[in-house]
């Protein structure tokens, strides 16, 4: 028999009417929490069967002024780019920067936290597999440790992020390639388990390409690590193949062009491609890359201003949404008459 899923804070939270702080609060010996509040949350906590998770849980002390960053992967630029946003914030606030990955392995999120409150830092910076449902955030919210999210967009206002509209980001890209005439798309997308951020913009690609009328997209996804887009030969090797192909983010569409090559197609003869990020390299290659751009380096210097301010407890936590923009590219090209 299927065993039920472990209680969350959340679930305390919304069992006892409550937010998540005051339950972290509570659990934590925290002031300031009126006796009939921490006596309904304990029963939920007894009555759910809930165990906190104690990770973190004395790190608080003795914390020097450092901040912890937890990556996906150290090896797509947009990370890269905001590293140095958090970077440029830090140093100009007197703060150092710790820097440690997940290789877009959702079991290694855990292992990769704990490195970095071993080291005692004050806060986080961190992009996850999925917002929301993360083992890795809900020990972080029992610890009652502080932390931003980035990249990530979370469906809990408790969990303060910085990130671009993703499934919006998607529409766009669908449009873009509708308005060159492409009738016939495709999406090559991340891996779903390991990025939400491709689950998102593979749901807002979908919503824009059936507002439009036109047949549901393919979709290939495709492992982040691998070092050439996968399965293409299926898609694109059968009569009736697409014209357009939207790539989740623009280190994918790279290396989805060189598979497209393999199979004898050309970029943007055959097919056109968009990819999603703006990574500089993407405007360095022959033909230069359309893309979605996301701000990533104004995206990490606010997460690290926004976890400053909650670490000097002078905000809430708040979910910052910065603009996207599309970036035209002569990847993607009108469709040929016949098309």
């Amino acid at each position: 028999m299927k065993s039920q899923p472990r209680p969350t804070l959340h679930d305390v939270a919304a069992q006892a009417g409550v937010s998540i702080a005051t339950v972290s609060r509570v659990l934590n010996g925290g002031a300031r929490i009126r006796p009939e509040t921490a006596q309904r949350v304990q029963e939920v906590v007894r009555a759910l069967g809930f165990r906190p998770n104690r990770m973190g849980r004395d790190l608080r002390r003795g914390q020097s002024r450092a901040v912890g960053v937890l990556l996906p992967t150290l090896a797509n630029p947009v990370f890269a780019d905001s590293v140095s946003g958090i970077q440029e914030a830090a140093r100009e606030a007197g703060w150092t920067v710790l820097i440690t990955s997940s290789d877009y392995d959702p079991a290694q999120e855990r292992a990769a936290m704990e490195g970095l409150l071993a080291e005692r830092v004050a806060g986080l910076i961190v992009t996850v597999a999925d917002a929301e449902r993360s083992p890795t955030l809900d020990a972080l919210d029992e610890a009652g440790q502080p932390y931003v999210l980035f990249h990530n967009e979370s469906p809990f206002p408790e969990r303060a992020s910085v990130a671009v509209d993703n499934e919006a980001a998607g529409a766009d890209a669908a449009r873009a390639l509708i308005a060159q005439g492409h009738r016939r798309l495709a999406m090559v997308a991340g891996r779903f388990l390991a990025s939400d951020r491709s689950r998102r913009r593979h749901r807002g690609f979908m919503q824009a390409v059936a507002e439009a009328g036109l047949p549901a997209p393919a979709l290939i996804e495709a492992d982040f690590n691998a070092e050439e887009a996968a399965a293409l030969g299926d898609v694109f090797t059968a009569s009736g193949r697409p014209t357009g192909l939207f790539c989740s983010n623009d280190l994918l569409a790279l290396r989805t062009i060189a598979g497209l090559r393999a199979l004898g197609l050309a970029v943007p003869g055959d097919v056109s491609v968009i990819g999603m990020d703006g990574i500089n390299v993407g405007q360095l290659i022959s033909p230069s890359l359309a893309s979605i751009v996301q701000p990533a380096r104004e995206m990490g210097r606010r997460a690290f201003l926004h976890l400053l301010a909650r670490l000097a407890e002078a905000s809430p936590p708040a979910q910052i949404r910065l603009s996207h923009r599309y970036r035209p590219g002569q990847s993607l090209a009108a469709a040929t008459p016949q098309e």
